[in-house]
């Protein structure tokens, strides 16, 4: 299992000396493209920017786990994570409800994340729960994995990209694939957002009491809790127990909405770095199905620190720096193995286009789709578990091990 829980785990040893050299770059990194984005696109982007910076500390204080959650529960039967899940979903709903319900944002009229219920999420959420296993991480895992010091998730993070820069080419039908589906709100009954908060609701306690059930079955040993400092310090320099994480990234999920008109994303921002690192290149791929809609079109030809995903994802990379110095855990793999590193980039290939396939990624599609009350991201959380299976049985092909039932990390 991996190293988080609900706060009921076994016993977290002292957290090692903070970094304060590291720390001390992470905040003039912080400072500084936190200026330029603001001289670049204005307050608003560098408010979301700011975002990302308390994003990237909460993702990795509570080493929150979409990744390991799935593979917790399939492998040795541990809820905990997924637990977790629900109530940061049950959470963002309630916001989510709030928000959309009366129409207002500092974007104008708010707008959720609600696609069909197709072909295309069925596809593309199972390749994304293959990557995760076999590339060692999520979406929101890589930028807080390579923020950390992880050096390893950077062969995921560059196959996310080679990924996104596929799906670029085959835009056209993936937008049919995505289509052949019905388009399901929970908000579109006679009771509105009220009512899609109870109907989502009663799903979440559905799914809480399917794990505990699982849990029952076959008893999986209490979590392993990472390294943490003691009383006010653990804020800063401690693990923090999930349900802390969870409630987290649910507000700071739905300030995103209020902010900027729309959800939390993170896997369109490759697509346009890939773009843009081609172009730097000399190549141009602009003429790409992809890039011919007017909207990503606007981005390609913009500032990237005008994205609103691009700067949201580099305040979660250096927001999750800052945190791992202060928690002394910042540490730099040098030594990948060739396998492994292998695993990591056609994970992240899988997961680039998987995520372009299905309207989104763990957070786009899974936790704001549910957030938004589209079915669609219900969907993708179950292909994404069936994904998680297959993706356990090719692990050791790259060196991977898969946990045992008395393993309390995985």
């Amino acid at each position: 299992m991996t190293a988080i829980d609900g706060g009921f785990g076994l016993p977290a040893a002292r957290a090692p000396s903070a970094r304060a050299g590291v720390v001390g770059v992470g905040l003039v990194l912080a400072v500084a493209l936190g200026l330029a984005v603001f001289n670049a696109a204005g307050w608003k982007p560098t408010l979301l920017y700011t975002l990302g910076l308390l994003l990237g500390l909460v993702l990795f204080h509570s080493r929150f786990g979409f990744t390991s959650a799935w593979r917790q529960l399939v492998t040795v039967g541990q809820g905990s994570a997924l637990r977790a899940h629900m109530l940061m979903l049950a959470v963002a709903c309630a916001l989510y409800a709030v928000i959309l319900g009366f129409g207002a944002s500092l974007s104008g009229r708010p707008e959720g994340l609600v696609m069909p219920a197709g072909v295309g999420v069925i596809l593309g959420a199972f390749l994304f729960g293959v990557g995760m296993q076999i590339g060692g991480s999520c979406a929101s895992g890589t930028l807080f994995a390579v923020g950390s010091g992880q050096t390893a998730i950077l062969y995921t993070l560059g196959g996310f990209i080679l990924g996104s820069i596929a799906s670029a080419f085959a835009a056209n039908w993936i937008t049919v694939l995505q289509n052949l589906g019905p388009k399901v709100s929970f908000a579109e009954t006679p009771l509105g957002y009220p009512g899609a908060l109870l109907i989502s609701l009663v799903i979440i306690a559905g799914v809480v009491l399917a794990s505990r059930w699982v849990q029952r079955r076959r008893s999986p040993p209490p979590v392993q809790r990472p390294p943490s400092a003691r009383g006010v310090a653990r804020v800063l320099r401690g693990s923090w127990p999930l349900w802390a994480g969870a409630i987290a990234l649910a507000v700071l999920n739905a300030v995103t909405l209020f902010v900027s008109g729309g959800p939390w994303g993170i896997t369109s921002a490759f697509s346009l770095w890939g773009a843009k690192i081609l172009g730097w290149l000399g190549i141009d791929i602009s003429g790409a199905p992809y890039w011919q809609v007017t909207k990503n079109a606007k981005a390609l030809h913009a500032s990237v620190l005008a994205d609103k995903t691009s700067v949201m994802d580099f305040g979660i990379m250096i927001g999750a720096l800052i945190a791992a110095a202060l928690a002394g855990a910042f540490v730099l793999h040098r030594s990948v193995p060739p396998r492994m590193a292998l695993g990591a980039v056609l994970g992240g290939i899988l997961m680039g286009f998987g995520a372009r396939l299905a309207g989104g990624c763990n957070i786009g599609a899974y936790f704001s789709g549910i957030a938004s009350f589209s079915l669609h991201g219900w969907l993708w959380g179950i292909m994404a578990i069936g994904g998680t299976y297959a993706g356990i049985a090719l692990r050791p092909l790259f060196g991977l091990t898969n946990p045992k039932p008395t393993d309390s990390v995985c």
